[in-house]
């Protein structure tokens, strides 16, 4: 079927008036303006486009576009002439074009039409699941296209704004970034017009047959475009758009859009775009989406999506993002401490030195190495400038840095100048060693002395190395001593510059145990005894063996090596399969997966296991004061080799086929872990945690005037207050 596209077509003055509309003072010189009129033709895979554009001052008589190749523009407007040169080197095949104007031209008018079918595809694997992308795609499932699609005209790097105009086939609909000023229902086709005169970085097209919910809170319209209908759903939506964007208008300043829509896609994504996310139609109904995908959505449109990253920078919102959102809402419920430590743990565990790179260099999360130097590295850094400022400046950082660059890129550096503004602090030196610095240091710890008396006090000599290769970091290391009869520890902040530091420091009584860095609030590459053992362990590591019951009907068989690709795509470099009638022992120079109930070697796994309480006979494993019959139930259990500690030990068993290719697919979303058990054939997860830390060397038990040792629980912390407080854990 083609759409009439003369029934979006305006008339010179009409559109002239159009274009004027979009130009404002505040929009910056270097900012290209399009008005496109665009009819879709899901059918075809096709569209038919007008775009009339206007340069910015800086541009000269010849302009140089990237188009789609095969779209074919054409000019409308006389004395303006095309040329082309292709350009292969791309991933989207695009074709290059100039446009030759005459003097003192700015506006131009093009025509174009042709196909973009690019189906969704697997781009990657990791520990945190598939990586699906696509190019741009017009189909009868839905529309997507973005600035990767070169669906428009793109000049340069400007920044773009844009008045669409969308024709779509009768019952679908289309969204975009801005404000929605014109949508018309007709018997044959929907018109739909998006307004954002505000700079973009580029133009999004989604289209799909949805159903469509809103509402309105002081001046921000919050929609829901679903592709079937859900009340509820949409409601619950609907109410969280307005509290999340009025919890961040409290955090960092106002709202920088008039609305902001949740849009459901027809594969499974989690993108968020200027005033709008895309989710999948399994995520978007996930409850705990709500409260953790989605506000990091939201808080994108003022960090990445209104406050921009320069092309070839360091990419500092996922960071932010995650911070402000993710973990904030941890940090309200009583457990950042435990946030960081997993954090800290996936940068361990995933980031070996050949993987490693600084923040600078990050642009993208494309596997497990990059996102937690992107993401992880990046909000430990503003964890640890927000301790050093205090809350009051780090807010006040975060609103001075946002006032200034509203619709402008911005780097680290222009964050630097932001929080030194609010704070009277120089921070050069901290942005450079955490920003341009490759790597983290690695702290060890030992007792020097211990000197003194209950009356006159104790005198502590603590030793404190940096052990990386690199050289030393200047650190703000945090000390806590528990003390005899007191039931709160003595908290004591070390400056540490070099590589060596021996520190010493009084306390009023005896000291019982000394920890380094308790609360886990330092960027730095753990020792590996100071995390559980989990499953990221062996999803980051360089060798993992699989090891299969060869007893095992061969249906279980199939799933066993199923389990172990998947395994293999989600993140280690290499995957051996061996039966376990093939070897003696296992191996003790990489991380070993057992799998199967009835594997030879489970009992090996059962006695690493012993110390966190777990127990198994031929009809249930107990794990803890919970039992699980085995003909009902799947488990993944980590321990560590007992040959090496580094090493790890898993354990992955299901009594069906289904079951296991089941957890193939979840076991990747749970790779912070150390135990897990599951129900059914889908499987559900029932049961999850990780184990306690046992035997950290960051913990030092003081002897006493004897010299004996005895192992005692650290004092109290006093607790911290959110950056922000919003809502209770019952509130979800």
């Amino acid at each position: 079927m083609i759409l009439l596209f003369s029934a979006l077509v305006l008339s010179a003055a009409m559109l002239s008036a159009a274009v004027h509309a979009l130009v404002t003072d505040e929009v910056p010189l270097l900012t290209v303006r399009h008005h496109l009129i665009v009819t879709l033709d899901p059918q075809e895979h096709s569209l038919r486009a007008e775009d009339t554009i206007t340069l910015h001052a800086g541009n000269g008589q010849e302009v140089v576009f990237m188009l789609h190749e095969g779209l074919n523009p054409v000019s409308l407007t006389p004395g303006v002439t095309l040329t082309e040169a292709t350009d292969a080197q791309r991933t989207v095949p695009i074709s290059r074009y100039k446009a030759q104007l005459p003097e003192g031209l700015r506006t131009f008018k093009i025509r174009y039409e042709g196909r973009i079918h690019h189906p969704p595809a697997t781009q990657g694997e990791s520990a945190s699941g598939c990586v699906t992308a696509t190019a741009g795609f017009i189909g009868e499932e839905g529309v997507y296209l973005s600035g990767d699609s070169y669906w428009y005209p793109q000049i340069g790097e400007a920044l773009v704004a844009f008045r669409l105009e969308v024709a779509a086939p009768a019952g679908w609909d289309v969204v975009s970034q801005g404000a929605r000023s014109v949508h018309k229902i007709d018997r044959d086709l929907r018109l739909a017009q998006w307004d954002a005169p505000e700079p973009q970085q580029e133009i999004f097209l989604v289209a799909g047959r949805y159903t469509e919910y809103g509402s309105k809170a002081d001046s921000v319209s919050a929609m829901v475009f679903l592709r079937n209908p859900d009340e509820g759903l949409a409601r619950k939506y609907l109410d969280l758009t307005h509290r999340f964007i009025a919890l961040y208008e409290n955090l960092i300043g106002p709202y920088p859009y008039p609305k902001f829509a949740a849009v459901e896609n027809f594969w499974e994504t989690g993108f968020g775009m200027p005033s709008f996310t895309l989710l999948g139609p399994k995520v978007i109904r996930f409850p705990f989406i709500l409260y953790s995908s989605y506000p990091h959505e939201i808080l994108h449109n003022w960090w990445g999506n209104s406050v921009y990253v320069p092309k070839g920078s360091g990419n500092w919102t996922e960071g932010l993002t995650a911070y402000l959102s993710d973990y904030l809402f941890v940090e309200q419920r009583g457990a950042g401490m435990e946030y960081r430590q997993e954090t800290l743990q996936k940068y361990l565990d995933y980031v070996a030195s050949e993987d490693d790179f600084p923040l600078s260099k990050f642009r993208s999360r494309h596997d497990s190495p990059s996102a937690a130097i992107g993401y992880g590295k990046a909000l430990m850094f503003f964890h640890m400038l927000r301790l050093q400022l205090g809350d009051d400046a780090f807010r006040a950082g975060l609103q001075e840095f946002y006032r200034k660059n509203k619709f402008r890129l911005a780097s680290y550096d222009d964050m630097r100048v932001s929080f030194e503004a609010v704070s009277g602090k120089k921070l050069l030196d901290e942005f450079r060693q955490w920003v341009d610095r490759t790597g983290a240091p690695e702290l060890r710890t030992r007792l020097v002395s211990v000197h003194g008396s209950n009356a006159d006090g104790y005198e502590i000599t603590l030793l404190l190395e940096q052990v990386q290769s690199d050289k030393a970091y200047w650190l703000r290391v945090p000390v806590a001593v528990t003390l005899q009869g007191e039931a709160n520890a003595q908290e004591v902040l070390v400056e540490m510059q070099d590589k060596r530091l021996e520190h010493k420091f009084r306390v009023a009584r005896r000291p019982l145990r000394i920890d380094v860095d308790p609360r886990f609030d330092l960027f730095r590459r753990l020792d590996v005894a100071e995390t559980p053992p989990a499953l990221s362990r062996s999803f980051g590591a360089k060798r993992v063996t699989f090891v299969l019951p060869s007893s095992d009907e061969p249906a279980l068989q199939a799933a066993y090596r199923e389990l172990a690709d998947s395994w293999g795509r989600a993140g280690p470099e290499s995957v051996d399969v061996v039966l376990d009638t093939e070897i003696q022992v296992l191996p003790t120079d990489r991380h070993v997966v057992i799998v199967g109930w009835d594997n030879r070697f489970a009992p090996d796994m059962v006695h690493a296991l012993e110390r966190y309480e777990v127990t198994a006979d031929k009809a249930r494993i107990t794990i803890g004061p919970s039992e699980f019959p085995k003909n009902r139930h799947s488990i993944a259990l980590v321990g560590k080799n007992p040959a090496d500690k580094a090493l790890t030990l898993t354990w992955v068993a299901g009594g069906t086929s289904a079951a296991i290719r089941g957890l193939a697919r979840k076991l990747p979303h749970y790779n912070k872990y150390s135990y897990l058990a599951f129900t059914g054939e889908e499987p559900v997860n029932i049961l999850k945690g990780r184990w306690p830390v046992k035997d950290s060397p960051m913990t030092i038990f003081a002897p006493d005037q004897y010299g004996n040792i005895r192992q005692v629980d650290m004092g109290g912390l006093p607790p911290r207050k959110a950056l922000v407080e919003w809502f209770s854990s019952a509130e979800e």
